[in-house]
């Protein structure tokens, strides 16, 4: 396989990844977080730091923006709940 098509192909599965995240906004951060160790928010720092190893200006609010195809806040208002105390518990027993 040559570089560009390798690219090519890591970019579909990308695209499909934050698509799939955006069809299933009941998967809440924390439980990306806590089951894989990363979320839509690592994505969009990833994302960012990928434009600008480019010269692309971004600043995160915009990355977010792209991933959650919607502005963060108008996201975790229509989405994001309230963490359980057991969320919490895993998220602290992590960060360790």
């Amino acid at each position: 396989m040559n570089d560009q098509t390798r690219t090519e192909i890591e970019a579909a599965a990308f695209r499909r990844l934050v698509e799939h995240l955006r069809t299933h906004p009941e998967v809440q951060n924390i439980d990306l977080m806590n089951l894989a160790g990363f979320c839509r928010n690592c994505l969009s720092k990833w994302y960012r730091t990928a434009a600008e190893e480019k010269g692309v200006e971004m600043d995160y609010e915009a990355a977010r923006e792209i991933i959650y195809d919607m502005p963060y806040q108008t996201w975790k208002d229509l989405h994001q709940a309230k963490a359980t105390p057991e969320q919490q518990a895993t998220w602290d027993a992590n960060r360790q």
